[in-house]
């Protein structure tokens, strides 16, 4: 049966890679057939979104930020070349933030399992990109995307690939409004980390990346 997300079957699209990507760039990510995420990025330590989420706590947005130590030769070097740093026990603070912001939410004992083995200290050390791919593994597949996804390393992209690794996804692609658990007193939030979207939809999570 076609998948009803993807809108794109003929073309390959490159995005960036994402610590656990917004619902915009799912909403992106979901509509093409084939999708190459580029961890050959260029290393600039003003792309955030390599290692850092939005989530809604109780008083509204609040940014985790995974630590990352620059690569050696930072002017030439890759994002696949960046590691995960342990600095300040992060896994911690973030899992206790996720538990905080997400415990009352319908969906969040369903699926916070599947997050627990990448969240602990022998995260530390590995490349930025392949920890973020890991989580987005998890995450398509709760989502049950059925979107090839490849990895590429290396620093160019292929001929005949749009290119949309520095794309404004909400404006690309917004999300529409959702059932969030605290919208009565904080209003909605656009565009959260998918995990908001999993955590509050649940199943109905990908069919709501199509609604505009």
């Amino acid at each position: 049966m076609p998948n009803p997300l993807i809108r794109y079957n003929d073309v390959t699209a490159a995005l960036p890679p994402q610590y656990c990507g917004s619902c915009s760039y799912y909403s992106v990510l979901a509509s093409y057939s084939r999708v190459i995420i580029h961890d050959g990025m260029r290393f600039d330590k003003r792309f955030k979104s390599t290692h850092r989420t939005s989530i809604a706590d109780t008083r509204g947005i609040l940014d985790l930020t995974v630590p990352v130590a620059k690569p050696q030769h930072s002017t030439s070097a890759s994002w696949s070349e960046a590691t995960v740093s342990p600095h300040g026990g992060w896994w911690n603070i973030h899992l206790t933030a996720l538990e905080s912001a997400y415990g009352r939410t319908p969906f969040f004992e369903f699926y916070i399992d599947d997050f627990l083995p990448l969240f602990k200290e022998n995260a530390c050390g590995t490349s930025i990109t392949d920890f973020d791919g890991a989580l987005d593994a998890i995450i398509r597949r709760l989502l049950g995307l059925s979107t090839e996804v490849e990895h590429l390393t290396a620093p160019e992209l292929p001929g005949g690939v749009k290119d949309l690794r520095k794309a404004n996804f909400s404006t690309l692609a917004p999300v529409a409004p959702y059932y969030q658990v605290r919208a009565d007193r904080l209003g909605f939030i656009p565009d959260l980390s998918i995990l908001d979207l999993l955590f509050n939809l649940g199943p109905e999570a990908p069919l709501h990346l199509l609604r505009k």
